[in-house]
């Protein structure tokens, strides 16, 4: 016999309602938006006991979350307000930083790494790579992933 597997993807209209107001409990939690799992579980219409359940084996599953993740390799000159240039570009794009990784500058040039989630940007990724070469300060970008 063929052994169960550990995951499946389901869509929703398919599984109880307690399955979804347990992530919507477990978003409130984590957003801060209640105190505890007490307010979390009432908040979202379901007992705690539901909540303690099934807390540790229901997620939210997002397909084009990984799907729109994007890491920029970033060269930056060493000088004040570069990287927040960097940044206020990004945010123009509607881009969703994820992580920023700055290592020490070598030689006036400090190499930057940006993941952004691209999912809802307003320009596409060579766009938005053209867009944060014209900036000064900027010496070059590359994507180190990408879809």
């Amino acid at each position: 016999m063929e052994s169960m597997p550990k995951y499946l993807l389901v869509q929703t209209e398919a599984l109880p309602e307690v399955f979804y107001k347990v992530v919507l409990a477990k978003k409130l939690l984590s957003q801060g938006k209640v105190k505890n799992a007490s307010e979390a579980a009432k908040a979202a219409g379901i007992s705690r006991s539901a909540f303690y359940k099934y807390k540790d084996s229901v997620y939210l599953y997002d397909g084009g979350l990984t799907d729109s993740i994007v890491t920029f390799y970033t060269m930056l000159t060493d000088e004040p307000g570069i990287l927040a240039l960097v940044m206020q570009e990004l945010y123009q794009a509607n881009a969703n930083i994820l992580t920023v990784n700055q290592n020490i500058p070598i030689d006036g040039v400090a190499s930057v790494t940006i993941s952004a989630q691209l999912q809802r940007a307003k320009f596409r990724e060579e766009e938005i790579i053209d867009r944060l070469r014209k900036i000064p300060g900027v010496v070059d970008v590359k994507t180190v992933s990408a879809r």
